[in-house]
C-alpha cells in the first residue's frame, strides 16, 4: 500500500479508533454508569422530543385548514388548538370512563360470591347422579369475610413496608412529573420552531459529513418521518373506528358496559395484532361476572367485529402506510413487547418498516447492477473513440 497523505489519514483513524476501543473495553463499566447519566439527564428532552413527533400529527391538519394568513400566528393558535383537542378528549374519556369504572368494580365485588354459589348449584344439578361428586362440590366453600380479613391482615402487617414504598413511590412521581413538565415546555418549541431546527440540523450535518453522507442522512430521516407519521395517524384512526363500532354494537344487542368496553378497545386497539384482546378479556371477565351467556354473546361479536376490522378497515385506514408484510409485523409487535413492553410494541412495527424498506431499496439496486452491469472503463472508452472515428469518416466523404 503506497504510504500517501490519504492513506496514512486512514492509518491514523484506524489506530484512534481502535485505541478508544480497548479503552471502552476495558472500563465498560464506568462507560455503562457515565451512559446512564447521560441519558437520565437528557430523558425530558428525548420525552419532548416524543411529546412533539406525537402532536406535530394532529397540528399539521389542523394548521392547513386554518384561515389565517399569517405563518407565525397561524402556527401558534394551531399549537394552541392542538394541545386542547388532545387534553378535551383525555378528560372527556376520563369523566365518562372513571365512574363507570368505578361502579362496575363495585358490581363485581357484590358478584363475584354470587357467580360462584351460582356455580356450585348449577354443577351440583349437573352431577346429581354422582354422589361422590356432590359432596366434593359441598365440601369446597369460600368464606368470603375471611378472605377479605386475611387481606386486611396482610395489609396491616406490611404497612412499614408499604410506607417506605410510598415514600420511593412519591419521588419517583414527583421526578416524572417533573420530567413531564420540562419535556412538555420543550415539545411546545419543537412545534413552534420545527423549521429552524430542521435547517439548523441540516447545517450541522452538512457541515461535519461528506455530501453523499449527508444526503443519504436526510433520505432516511425523511422516510422515518413519513412511516412513523402515517403509522401514527392511522392507528389512531382505526382505534377509534373500532372502538366505536363495539360501543354501538353493544348498545344495540343491550349488553352491559358498552361504554366502558368501547373506550376500552379503543385503547388497547392502539398496540397492533394483540391490543384489542385485552379489551375482549376485560370485557368477557366483567360480563360473565353478571351473566355467562352475555359473556358469550360478547366474543361471538368480538370475533365477527375482528375479522370485519382485519379485513375491511384496517388495509384501508392504515393501508400501505408501514407497508411491512404481515408476518413481520408479528416478529416486530413480539420482539418489542419482550424487549420495551407496550411502548416497544408501538415503536418496533414502523421503525422495522423503515429497515425493511430501506433492506428492500438496497436489495433492488444491487439486483439491477448485478444485471445491467457497467462496461469497463477501457471498454467504455474504446467504443467510444472507434464510433468518433466512424463518425468524422462519414462526414469527410470516400476521399477520406
Amino acid at each position: 500500500m503506497e504510504l500517501n497523505s490519504e492513506n496514512i489519514k486512514k492509518i491514523r483513524g484506524l489506530i484512534v479508533f481502535a485505541v478508544i476501543a480497548v479503552v471502552v473495553g476495558m472500563n465498560y463499566k464506568g462507560v455503562l454508569l457515565v451512559l446512564g447519566l447521560v441519558f437520565k439527564m437528557a430523558l425530558p428532552f428525548i420525552l419532548g422530543a416524543a411529546i412533539a413527533f406525537v402532536l406535530n400529527v394532529p397540528m399539521r391538519f389542523i394548521e392547513s385548514h386554518l384561515p389565517i394568513k399569517k405563518a407565525g400566528i397561524r402556527r401558534g393558535v394551531s399549537v394552541v388548538l392542538t394541545i386542547v383537542a388532545v387534553a378535551g378528549i383525555l378528560i372527556v374519556v376520563l369523566f365518562v370512563v372513571a365512574p363507570q369504572l368505578f361502579a362496575t368494580f363495585r358490581i363485581v365485588k357484590e358478584s363475584i360470591p354470587r357467580f360462584f354459589n351460582g356455580l356450585g348449584v348449577w354443577l351440583e344439578e349437573i352431577f346429581a347422579n354422582e354422589p361422590e361428586i356432590v359432596s366434593l362440590i359441598n365440601e369446597v366453600k369460600v368464606d368470603w369475610q375471611q378472605v377479605l380479613g386475611d387481606m386486611a391482615g396482610f395489609l396491616k402487617n406490611g404497612a412499614s413496608t408499604v410506607l417506605s414504598g410510598t415514600i420511593s413511590a412519591a419521588m419517583s412521581i414527583v421526578n416524572g412529573v417533573t420530567s413531564f413538565g420540562i419535556g412538555f415546555i420543550f415539545a411546545i418549541y419543537i412545534l413552534l420552531q420545527k423549521e429552524t431546527l430542521t435547517r439548523q440540523m441540516k447545517k450541522l450535518v452538512r457541515a461535519f459529513l461528506p455530501e453523499k453522507s449527508a444526503d443519504r442522512i436526510f433520505q432516511v430521516a425523511a422516510l422515518t418521518n413519513h412511516i412513523f407519521s402515517s403509522f401514527l395517524a392511522g392507528q389512531c384512526m382505526e382505534a377509534v373506528i373500532l372502538g366505536s363500532m363495539f360501543f354501538v354494537v353493544l348498545l344495540l344487542l343491550r349488553l352491559p358496559y358498552a361504554v366502558l368496553i368501547g373506550v376500552l378497545i379503543a385503547f388497547t386497539a392502539l398496540i397492533p395484532v394483540f391490543g384489542a384482546f385485552i379489551g375482549w378479556v376485560v370485557g368477557a371477565f366483567l360480563m360473565l361476572m353478571v351473566n355467562p351467556m352475555d359473556a358469550l354473546i360478547f366474543s361471538v361479536v368480538f370475533f365477527g367485529l375482528q375479522q370485519i376490522e382485519g379485513n375491511l378497515i384496517y388495509p384501508h385506514v392504515v393501508g400501505g402506510s408501514v407497508g411491512l408484510p404481515s408476518i413481520w409485523v408479528l416478529a416486530a409487535v413480539t420482539i418489542g413487547g419482550s424487549a420495551f413492553g407496550i411502548v416497544g410494541m408501538l415503536v418496533f412495527i414502523p421503525f422495522c418498516s423503515v429497515l425493511y424498506t430501506l433492506l428492500k431499496d438496497a436489495v433492488n439496486e444491487r439486483l439491477e447492477w448485478k444485471r445491467a452491469p457497467e462496461e469497463p472503463p477501457e471498454e467504455k472508452q474504446t467504443a467510444e473513440s472507434v464510433s468518433a472515428e466512424l463518425n468524422q469518416k462519414t462526414k469527410a466523404g470516400p476521399d477520406a
